[in-house]
């Protein structure tokens, strides 16, 4: 992509399912264009975080400092905690700390897939339950349900949860701000190019 690329500190592995590149809409490719710390690795399984990383260089992979938005059954709102991002512990509750859990990370692994698809990647990649785990309450439903309907209402996108955590956990509401735009423009593409086929809907 040309351009400067998004000067973010916090890595972004995106771990895309085969199957999400026939996707007409998929943001993976987006998000690892746009940031410049970013990697997307398709596949299905990988022995550990750093042979997903590859030869991405920098980041070191010490999944003590990483974490992964998690796919659990925990639903962020009945925690009542007021809080965009939510660090869980081994069970599945809220850790006791939740800046000291963000504190420190070198990256967030993102699961980019269907529901079904991510979920998927979750089990077939047990280093993951090394990493910290992070559910995201987002202050408004998906705008990419747009064209894509999402499982649940805090389910996002893949550019959505990068800008999410970026802004969140590096305090850059500019790096939300440029991915969300760059949301806007492929919504947009998408639908111009669903509304070319007869008999499609969205």
């Amino acid at each position: 992509m040309e351009g400067a690329k998004l000067d973010n500190r916090l890595f972004i592995l995106v771990l895309q399912h085969p199957r999400e590149q026939k996707e007409i809409a998929a943001t993976a490719r987006l998000t690892a264009d746009l940031l410049l710390r970013a990697k997307l690795v398709i596949g299905l399984s990988w022995p550990n975080l750093g042979r997903a990383l590859g030869d991405a260089g920098g980041p070191v992979a010490d999944p003590r400092r990483w974490a992964v938005l998690h796919l659990g059954s925990a639903r962020p709102r009945g925690f009542g905690l007021e809080r965009e991002i939510v660090a869980l512990d081994r069970h599945g509750q809220p850790a006791p700390d939740q800046e000291a859990m963000l504190r420190n990370l070198d990256g967030v692994v993102l699961l980019d897939g269907s529901w079904s698809e991510a979920k998927a990647l979750w089990w077939r990649n047990p280093w993951l339950l090394k990493l910290r785990r992070l559910v995201l309450d987002p202050p408004r439903p998906s705008a990419f349900s747009r064209v894509r309907r999402e499982p649940r209402r805090e389910a996002l996108s893949t550019i959505e949860a990068a800008a999410l955590v970026l802004a969140r956990v590096e305090r850059r509401p500019d790096i939300e701000t440029a991915l969300m735009n760059a949301l806007d423009g492929l919504i947009a593409a998408a639908r111009a190019g669903f509304e070319m086929r007869p008999g499609v809907k969205l």
